[in-house]
């Protein structure tokens, strides 16, 4: 759901109120969206599949340091979002009303900051980190299924057989508003799936602590980060987000109260479900609850939910890749001469082409637990802290204190430092 509503290129999330005020003023232009429509968007855009893999994360890095790294994750993302609302507002002071109307995207701000080089590096990691995500979803959905109908076939049999046919079909959707009512779907069936798996910990409560570690060594803090990234996905919708209320110079409060009460609920699943199956527990926290009606249900709906918000999730890729496709010289020649509706064939295909890639990568990744971890800890750490700390210092740094500036670089070369070791321990032999 959350990076399903991010592009770097300003596709709007299918939540979000259409913006209104084009022509008032940069500092003041705003959308129609209420404090509490705007708490319930950075929710639904931050929310998402990789919150069922978070017991995993702890029983890898035990229960204590997996609270502190899920804390420390939503602060720095937290703090990483507020730099790219500093970064928007220091242009719509500099800009004139003709220009953007202070309305900014993240690659606007890569173009604003380093060019063409800059938006096109912004926009690469948006479509990797979307790509990303998109194949967790394949791969969650497969290995779902399979759980549940074990006797049929294996998880790529599923994501082959079943998934593949369907996204390819649901690629020729381009509405998203058609699409917008699974989302909200995908969402209560997230909660209702954590809801299930709270119930079935509180009944496997025996001396929760007696039998669980609350420090597995410094060797999992790395793992458990990078899943915790991960799941506060949808950070490239900050600024539509912020873009989409009535009231923007409260965006901040509201940010910050949503993130607080994501990292509390983050922080009390996680250690729910690792207390109640300790070294049990399966990189889905879903695959460890029992073979019932109620708890198939959840996972078939969330599944069919999942695939029809994946077209959603594709939304960025497919502009980011029509885009260039559309910038190709021999295919705008084809166009011009409208050979045999090239337009129409080649986005299309292009669509085709890219949904069955991702869907090969997903039917060879075995482990939905290690996946998310590495894109959290190198795409999704180079998105959420890196760039904006990049940004912050280019468009602001002359006008901030120096400990502020000292705390940008730092927050850059963690993410560069993380990011790193991220890729290291993804080609590492295990």
């Amino acid at each position: 759901m959350a990076g399903a509503k991010a592009a770097a290129g300003g596709s709007a999330a299918p939540l979000l109120p259409a913006q209104a005020g084009e022509g008032s003023s940069a500092r003041g232009a705003g959308g129609g969206a209420t404090s509490a429509q705007t708490l319930g968007n950075v929710v639904v855009s931050i929310v998402g599949t990789g919150v069922l893999g978070l017991p995993y994360a702890f029983r890898a890095a035990g229960w204590v340091a997996g609270s502190l790294g899920v804390a420390a994750a939503g602060s720095a993302t937290l703090y990483c979002m507020l730099l790219l609302v500093d970064c928007r507002d220091k242009l719509a002071e500099e800009e004139t009303e003709e220009c953007c109307h202070g309305h900014y995207t993240y690659g606007d701000l890569g173009d604003r900051c380093f060019g063409t080089i800059g938006r096109c590096l912004t926009e690469i990691l948006v479509l990797v980190s979307q790509a990303g995500g998109s194949v967790a979803y394949l791969i969650f959905i497969g290995q779902n299924l399979h759980s549940t109908f074990s006797q049929l076939m294996s998880p790529a049999g599923f994501i082959f057989a079943i998934l593949l046919p369907l996204q390819i079909a649901l690629s020729f959707i381009r509405s998203l508003s058609s699409l917008s009512p699974f989302s909200i779907f995908a969402d209560v069936c997230n909660v209702l799936a954590m809801a299930i798996v709270i119930k079935e910990d509180l009944q496997l409560f025996d001396h929760p602590f007696s039998h669980r570690s609350a420090f597995n060594g410094l060797w999992a803090v790395p793992f458990t980060f990078g899943v915790a990234v991960f799941c506060f996905e949808g950070f490239s919708m900050t600024l539509a987000l912020e873009a989409s209320m009535a009231e923007r110079r409260k965006f901040r409060w509201v940010l910050s109260q949503a993130v607080a009460a994501i990292i509390t609920v983050y922080v009390c699943f996680g250690v729910c479900g690792y207390l109640a199956y300790g070294e049990a527990t399966k990189d889905i926290i879903t695959l460890n609850l029992p073979n019932n009606w109620s708890s198939a249900a959840v996972k078939v709906g969330l599944c069919i939910a999942l695939a029809f918000t994946f077209p959603v999730m594709m939304h960025p890729i497919h502009e980011i890749v029509e885009t260039r496709f559309r910038s190709n010289g021999c295919f705008q020649k084809l166009c011009r001469n409208n050979v045999g509706g090239a337009e129409w064939i080649g986005l299309h295909s292009s669509r085709i082409l890219v949904v069955t890639v991702l869907t090969v990568v997903a039917s060879f990744i075995p482990a939905f637990g290690s996946f998310i971890s590495f894109v959290g800890s190198t795409m999704c750490a180079l998105l959420s802290f890196v760039l904006p700390a990049l940004f912050h210092l280019s468009i602001v740094g002359s006008s901030i204190p120096l400990w502020r500036r000292v705390l940008d670089y730092a927050i850059l070369l963690f993410g560069l430092a993380f990011a790193g070791c991220g890729l290291v321990t993804a080609l590492s032999p295990h």
